[in-house]
């Protein structure tokens, strides 16, 4: 089964968690599933809070109502992916670039259910680079911190989030504290946020895999 089916299975089974309301929604090729399935279902939810653009515009072609989190309030479900997620559900995400919004809505609902396939369970994060988004007068600063800490930033060179800003991809981590490494990074002038969610995991990890979906708790 190829990666995409297996996102594609993640995706059809958050659909047991939404149960009406104002559903938050996440970034990404497994999200872009989910968001499909959910239109199969628009009729039974009030509408959606967006953490992109990209997200934003996939769920108005769907005819799905997208509002604005000040308005809709907290939230009782956000679903998203994850670039890769450990076994207490803390995540790193990013890769899409829209980890700043995505945190938001995760800090606002009640529930985070987060889809992927089996690929991206590890024992410990950082394999995948981990993004961190900064004030674009800030860059060079935060890489020379960030090379501090032990890593080797990169410079997402031509792109810009949807709030204005850089990003810089961290390589060689090894985060086997991410609670204490998110509250270091974000504590660094010029962080808007980093690509961990350990500080708000996940409450609930859908894996994709050969077998069917599994899910995994906290």
């Amino acid at each position: 089964m190829d990666q995409d089916a297996l996102k594609k299975q993640a995706a059809e089974a958050a659909l047991s968690y939404v149960e009406g309301g104002v559903v938050g929604v996440g970034t990404g090729s497994t999200v872009n599933h989910f968001i499909d399935f959910l239109a199969t279902i628009k009729g039974r939810i009030d509408g959606a809070v967006s953490s992109s653009e990209v997200s934003t515009e996939r769920m108005k072609a769907h005819g799905i109502p997208v509002m604005d989190l000040n308005a809709a309030g907290e939230l009782a479900l956000y679903v998203d992916g994850a670039d890769e997620s450990n076994h207490r559900l803390q995540l790193i995400k990013g890769g899409g670039g829209a980890l700043t919004r995505e945190k938001i809505v995760a800090g606002a609902s009640e529930r985070f259910v987060c889809i992927a396939d089996e690929s991206k369970l590890v024992d410990v994060l950082g394999a995948f680079p981990l993004p961190v988004e900064v004030i674009p007068m800030a860059r060079s600063h935060v890489a020379r911190e960030l090379v501090k800490l032990g890593g080797t930033p990169v410079w997402r060179e031509g792109f810009v989030t949807d709030n204005g800003n850089v990003i810089l991809d961290v390589q060689g981590l090894q985060i086997t504290e991410p609670v204490a490494l998110e509250q270091q990074i974000n504590n660094l002038a010029g962080v808007v946020t980093v690509g961990i969610f350990a500080l708000r995991p996940a409450d609930v990890l859908i894996l994709g895999s050969a077998t069917g979906p599994r899910t995994v708790t906290a």
